[in-house]
């Protein structure tokens, strides 16, 4: 999954050249790393949607600014999700590792001198071990902002939904929304299910009570309505996305990185 922005814009941090390396550096660039996994996502998405969205977010941003460069680091592929294991195309990482993952790229970006990091995720189990990794990198006074795509876009999702109640869900209407806009090509419409959950409690307990077993919830790992998914949908979210995230970029190319330990309250 190699994407480029159709400008011919050069964003990619491992098509850069030293001395355009260089030069971001002296711009203060902000450096942006998807983040994302490797899953089944139903029987009609492709195994790689939960990076796919970031990463493509990440370079439409890249290419949507144009007085500071943003960088686009090589995508985090592989993430933490073990509870989509009883499905065939899933890849997890340890919990451990995963953060230690995303810790060790963040200090190696950070040790070339870039200050501005973004660690961009795609995928509901990386949220908590995302922000772990962030907070274990705060306290060496190493800045990665961990940030979760949809956590950018909650009244839209909520006014937009017609079956998914503001939920990104898994396979569902916005996931399959935004791979008909991204990716039309790898999505099978004909082999599309809804599912139906097999809930452990109540609805009522669901809703703050659950496991994390997918294979267990539902029978075919979807959880939304892909019926109810369109391109234009998938359009109009990722627009906004890209705009709120164009946003940061700006507010966070403007600010001085913060200093965890000038406060005095970092361990020893």
């Amino acid at each position: 999954m190699l994407v480029r922005p159709s400008s011919g814009k050069k964003v990619l941090w491992q098509e850069m050249l030293r001395h355009e390396l260089l030069s971001a550096l002296e711009q203060n660039a902000v450096v942006i790393v998807p983040v994302g996994s490797v899953e089944q996502h139903g029987p009609h998405c492709p195994q790689d949607v939960d990076i796919s969205g970031p990463y493509h977010m990440a370079i439409a941003t890249a290419d949507a600014i144009d007085d500071f460069p943003v960088i686009v680091a090589p995508p985090v592929l592989y993430g933490f999700t073990h509870y989509n294991m009883g499905e065939i195309g899933t890849l997890t990482l340890k919990l451990e590792l995963f953060e230690e993952l995303l810790c060790e790229i963040s200090r190696s970006i950070w040790a070339n001198g870039f200050r501005r990091i973004i660690l961009l995720n795609g995928h509901g189990g990386n949220q908590a071990p995302t922000w772990n990794a962030s907070v274990k990198l705060a306290e060496e006074d190493i800045w990665a902002l961990a940030l979760t795509y949809w956590n950018m876009a909650p009244d839209e999702l909520l006014a937009w939904s017609e079956a998914d109640e503001g939920s990104i869900g898994h396979g569902g209407e916005w996931e399959t929304s935004l791979q008909l806009h991204l990716r039309p090509q790898l999505v099978d419409m004909n082999r599309a299910v809804k599912d139906e959950w097999r809930r452990n409690f109540s609805p009522d307990v669901q809703k703050y009570a659950v496991f994390p077993e997918r294979r267990r919830e539902m029978e075919h790992g979807v959880m939304g309505d892909p019926f109810k998914a369109s391109a234009e949908k998938g359009e109009r979210l990722f627009n906004v996305l890209v705009e709120r995230l164009v946003t940061l970029c700006r507010e966070y190319h403007a600010e001085e990185p913060p200093r965890y330990r000038e406060f005095g309250s970092h361990c020893p």
